[in-house]
C-alpha cells in the first residue's frame, strides 16, 4: 500500500542504489532529478487527495450494496443559506452532516442549534479554516480544532469527534493533531466543486452522475448554486430508489466524544 512511510523507505532504497550505481558505473545527473520529481509528485498527491490514505486513513465512503448515500456541507453555518438547506432537508426527511467553521458559530448560534435539534450532525472543520492551516505545527492545528469544539459545546453541549481537514489537505502534522485530539478523519467520495460551479444545472448534472451505493457527497452551505440545485438533487436520488441517511450511521461512526 502506498503511504508516506512506505514511500520514504522505497525512495531511500532507490537513492542508495542510485548513489552506488553512480560511484561504480557513473549515471547521468538527471536520474537524481527524476527521482526527486517523482517523490515530489507522489507527496503532492498524498497531501491533496484526501482519499489516498497517504498520511492517515480517512473514511471517504461506505462499502455497501444498499442504495444509500450521505450528504455533507462544509464551511457553515451561513446566515442566509444554511436555514434554507435545513428546510429542504426537513421537507425531504433527510439528515446531513455539517462540518462547521468555529469562527462562524457564535454569530449563527441559533442556526447551529437548529441543525443539531433537527437531527443533523455537527462536525469539526477547524475554528479558523486558515488558508495556511496545513502549514501550522501540529500543536497549533490541534489548538485550532479544539477551539472549534469549544464553540460547538457552548451551543449544543456536545463535542464533535468527526473532523474534516480544510481543503482536504493532510500531512504528517495533521496526522499527529488528529491522533492527539482523538478525532475521526472523514472525507468524501464525490466532490461537487460547488465553490467553482455557479450554474445550478451544471452542478446538478455533475453530481447525479456520481450517485452510487455508499457515496459521500461534499457540498458547501456557502454556495448559492448548491442551495438552488439541492431540491432537484434530492428528488433525483429518491426517484432512483436511494435513501439519504446520516453520515455517521452510514459509515458506522461515533459522531460525538
Amino acid at each position: 500500500m502506498l503511504n508516506f512511510r512506505n514511500m520514504n523507505i522505497l525512495f531511500i532504497v532507490l537513492l542508495v542504489l542510485s548513489i552506488s550505481a553512480d560511484i561504480k558505473y557513473g549515471i547521468a545527473g538527471y536520474a537524481y532529478i527524476i527521482l526527486l520529481l517523482t517523490y515530489s509528485a507522489l507527496l503532492f498527491y498524498g497531501c491533496y487527495y484526501i482519499g489516498s490514505n497517504y498520511f492517515i486513513p480517512v473514511i471517504c465512503s461506505a462499502k455497501t450494496n444498499k442504495k444509500v448515500i450521505a450528504i455533507s456541507f462544509d464551511d457553515g453555518p451561513h446566515a442566509a443559506n444554511t436555514p434554507q438547506i435545513l428546510q429542504m432537508l426537513k421537507d425531504s426527511n433527510a439528515k446531513a452532516a455539517f462540518f462547521c467553521i468555529g469562527s462562524r458559530i457564535n454569530e449563527n448560534a441559533s442556526i447551529l442549534k437548529q441543525a443539531h435539534d433537527e437531527g443533523h450532525i455537527i462536525g469539526n472543520h477547524t475554528f479558523s479554516h486558515h488558508f495556511w492551516f496545513d502549514m501550522f505545527s501540529s500543536k497549533k492545528m490541534l489548538s485550532d480544532m479544539e477551539m472549534m469544539n469549544e464553540a460547538t459545546i457552548n451551543i449544543i453541549g456536545k463535542t464533535p469527534k468527526l473532523f474534516r481537514p480544510p481543503y482536504g489537505v493532510t500531512n504528517p502534522n495533521l496526522k499527529k493533531a488528529i491522533i492527539n485530539g482523538n478525532y475521526i478523519p472523514v472525507g468524501w467520495s464525490v466532490r461537487s466543486m460547488d465553490t467553482v460551479i455557479k450554474n445550478e444545472e451544471k452542478l446538478l448534472n455533475k453530481v447525479i452522475g456520481k450517485v452510487k451505493p455508499g457515496a459521500v457527497f461534499l457540498f458547501h452551505d456557502t454556495s448559492k448554486s448548491t442551495v438552488a440545485m439541492l431540491p432537484a438533487f434530492i428528488k433525483y436520488v429518491e426517484s432512483n430508489g436511494y435513501e439519504i441517511i446520516r453520515l455517521d450511521k452510514m459509515l458506522n461512526l461515533q459522531a460525538y466524544a
